[in-house]
């Protein structure tokens, strides 16, 4: 079995000439600020994504890989290409989504 990653897409190739695509993903830039740009250490990052994802899915990616972050999800305000969203809104290749807790400041 040979292991293929072309184009954004994943085949396995049995034999030499049957290659079966298994899923395609999409990439998305985040923009991240206040506690998730404190946790993460930068204030952007790239994620791929399954075709269909939508925004709650990169909120979810980020808690796979810091827990803490889940108590935030109640008062999280999202936007997509500068435009505030549902977190249902679904979306598309190249996408730029900001995750944006409340904030206080002075």
């Amino acid at each position: 079995m040979v292991y293929l990653e072309a184009f954004g897409y994943v085949a396995i190739a049995l034999g030499l000439s049957s290659l079966f695509a298994l899923e395609a993903y999409m990439q998305v830039t985040v923009k991240l600020f206040a506690i998730f740009q404190e946790t993460f250490g930068k204030d952007e990052m790239v994620l791929d994504l399954p075709p269909e994802s939508n925004v709650t899915a990169v909120f979810a990616a980020l808690v796979a890989q810091k827990p803490d972050l889940q108590q935030w999800e109640s008062v999280l305000r999202y936007a997509v290409n500068l435009e505030f969203v549902s977190p249902e809104t679904l979306l598309q290749e190249g996408d730029a989504v900001a995750l944006i807790p409340p904030v206080s400041g002075g």
